[in-house]
């Protein structure tokens, strides 16, 4: 047992150190997440009009969330083990785009959670924009 917690905190700390480039995340984002929640991620991105549902302000989400950064809600609402329904479908997932390179990252519990480096980075990048 001892052997699997080292190991699990040795893929935890190589993971942080390798895959948090938050220049990637920056393209990642202007790419694939700036066409709905808009360039400075308030929201308001040049298809927001057209969904049903409008996009968070991504600079408010430690603020909406007592000042923590929920990096698990963050990883499951990219990878779609949390979908939302906007426009009649749901938002679009990125598991199958950002696969491979497969990394942990720290949730906010304190506890490794399993995702990819390209949502890592991407994750590391709307740290940056907090408020």
């Amino acid at each position: 047992m001892k052997a699997v917690l080292t190991g699990a905190a040795l893929l935890l700390a190589a993971g942080a150190a390798t895959a948090q480039d938050v220049h990637e995340g920056r393209v990642l984002y202007e790419r694939h997440c700036a066409t709905c929640h808009g360039l400075d991620a308030d929201g308001q991105g040049p298809m927001a009009p057209a969904l049903v549902l409008q996009p968070v302000d991504l600079t408010e989400l430690a603020l909406n969330n007592s000042g923590v950064f929920p990096v698990a809600r963050v990883v499951m609402r990219i990878d779609g083990r949390d979908p939302l329904v906007s426009h009649g479908s749901p938002m679009p997932v990125y598991a199958e785009l950002f696969a491979g390179d497969d990394t942990a990252v720290k949730a906010e519990t304190g506890q490794p959670i399993m995702t990819t480096r390209a949502i890592a980075d991407l994750l590391e990048y709307l740290r940056t924009l907090q408020k």
